[in-house]
């Protein structure tokens, strides 16, 4: 085993194979920096080139996309207050006030920071303890999935600053979007009003442009002084990562819980970064004494998101490498670069070409680095973005937008679905609905809805089981416990305001 581990990391030491896996880093933030592009499409588009090239460079290049992809949603979600990727969702909450604050490299330099010190605790993880964690994973049933998807939706009531009627309102708004389409198991069309188009429901890519970028992009054509004034953001200078040494180990608990969280719900299939960042948000807010802090430009609230969503990414690939099962789409692409290489990913590969899988994590390492690198050096270039005038910036966004929800399926009718999410998230801004709780609703509805059925076509029609195991069990007190302290905590505020009016 030393000696494939040897083998291994010493193949991808190479300037070659370094070069590569920067280039594909490169794409990767590209891909994730840009509205309406996606990792998932960069590894796509790259795979083919991978047919002429040996299993350990052409995963070092998918594994550089993956990993540069996975970082750079963060820049436009703190730039612009449009998310990248499902997975940096959070990052908007604390990223895009810091930058409106004149904090822009400020927050750049702790997203940055924290993505790597959260991808390269995966990744040690990922190398170290994949297979006891993998073989955890593995006993799950669709009881403690259910079980987990509840108690991950009823942080949508942390979600919700003003309101928890309006935000439980919006999540149901997000299932209820989630349930159009051919229904899990059976196929039964539902809510698709006749039309063909609607029978493979609504893909989660238009959906969250919709939402954030179009509905943003309105709300600032709408402030006419905002789409001509390009000095509205104020600047600052930063040193290093503009926070200090305190401030780094102030975070040394969020940055922690936030590693375990990604990683673990990494793990887990079907899930991924596009929840975990929300939930390690919520965990971190959940945590602190002062909640309502968060959503205002904080530092802990940028940690927990980069940190989770970039752990997710070794915690994606232990099932992947160690049991053939691929968590997500983009882990999906990965295990057909695999299998294009003759390699099938599972427990005998490990035996069978070891040399190989330590290459991939020499790659994870190295790509993690060369991130860090390109991201921190690119911080003052991507600050002059918010130097453009919104009148040319924003419609070159839309732009992408649209390119990149056509890109996804080929068809207009994700265009379309993309101008609709994005009328209704403007429609639901102006009547201060918040917007994170129908995409926590839309992507975690399935998952509750298919291992509901699941559960109880393996318990024969019986819920005793969601409620008596173990594990399920855990979950599901945990989660009352949750709405509790959500609305014990809601109520507060205005307790406090009645008392003072009276004095």
């Amino acid at each position: 085993m030393l000696n494939m581990m040897i083998a291994g990391f010493a193949s991808v030491f190479t300037l070659h194979a370094i070069a590569i896996i920067i280039i594909g880093v490169v794409i990767g933030i590209v891909f994730g920096a840009i509205p309406g592009l996606t990792a998932t499409m960069g590894v796509a588009l790259c795979l083919p080139l991978t047919f002429t090239m040996g299993p350990v460079y052409g995963m070092a290049l998918l594994i550089g996309i993956y990993i540069g992809g996975c970082s750079g949603g963060l820049i436009a979600a703190i730039l612009l207050n449009i998310p990248g990727t499902p997975a940096s969702i959070a990052t908007t909450f604390d990223g895009h006030p810091m930058a409106l604050r004149g904090e822009a490299g400020k927050a750049l330099g702790i997203g940055i920071a924290y993505s790597f010190i959260g991808g390269l605790i995966s990744i040690l993880i990922l190398i170290f303890i994949s297979p006891p964690l993998a073989d955890v994973a593995l006993k799950f049933t669709p009881f403690e999935y259910f079980a987990i998807t509840i108690f991950s939706l009823t942080m949508i009531a942390s979600v919700s600053k003003e309101s928890i009627i309006r935000g439980l309102m919006s999540g149901v708004l997000g299932i209820s979007f989630a349930l159009v389409g051919s229904a899990p198991i059976d196929a039964y069309p539902r809510f698709t009003l006749g039309l063909s188009d609607l029978d493979a429901g609504f893909s989660l890519l238009p959906v969250l442009i919709g939402l954030y970028a179009v509905s943003e992009i309105l709300k600032t054509a709408e402030n006419k002084h905002v789409l001509l004034d390009k000095d509205v953001v104020k600047f600052s200078k930063i040193r290093g990562f503009g926070f200090s040494l305190h401030e780094f180990f102030g975070q040394t608990g969020n940055m922690i819980r936030s590693s375990l969280i990604g990683t673990g719900i990494g793990i887990l299939p079907g899930i991924g970064g596009s929840t975990s960042n929300i939930i390690s948000y919520l965990a971190a807010k959940n945590s602190t004494k002062h909640p309502e802090e968060f959503g205002t430009g904080i530092m802990a609230g940028v940690v927990a998101s980069e940190t989770a969503n970039n752990a997710s990414v070794g915690g994606a690939l232990i099932p992947l490498i160690t049991l053939g099962i691929p968590g997500d789409t983009l882990t999906a692409m990965l295990l057909g670069g695999l299998m294009i290489h003759g390699l099938t990913p599972g427990p005998l590969l490990f035996a069978t070409n070891g040399d190989i899988v330590y290459s991939i994590f020499a790659s994870l390492i190295i790509a993690n680095f060369a991130m860090l690198f390109l991201e921190y050096f690119g911080i003052r270039l991507f600050i002059k973005l918010l130097k453009i005038p919104k009148y040319i910036l924003l419609p070159i966004v839309i732009v992408l937008c649209t390119v990149g929800s056509f890109g996804l399926n080929n068809r207009t009718f994700d265009v379309w679905a993309v101008v609709v999410f994005g009328l209704i998230g403007f429609a639901l801004s102006k009547f201060r609905f918040p917007l994170p709780p129908v995409i926590l609703g839309f992507i975690l509805g399935p998952i509750l809805e298919i291992n509901l059925r699941r559960g109880l076509m393996q318990s024969k029609g019986d819920f005793l089981p969601f409620l008596t195991r173990p594990i399920p069990a855990v979950f599901l007190l945990i989660a009352a416990a949750s709405i509790i302290v959500s609305v014990v905590r809601s109520r507060k505020p205005k307790t406090a305001g009645a008392a003072a009016s009276t004095d």
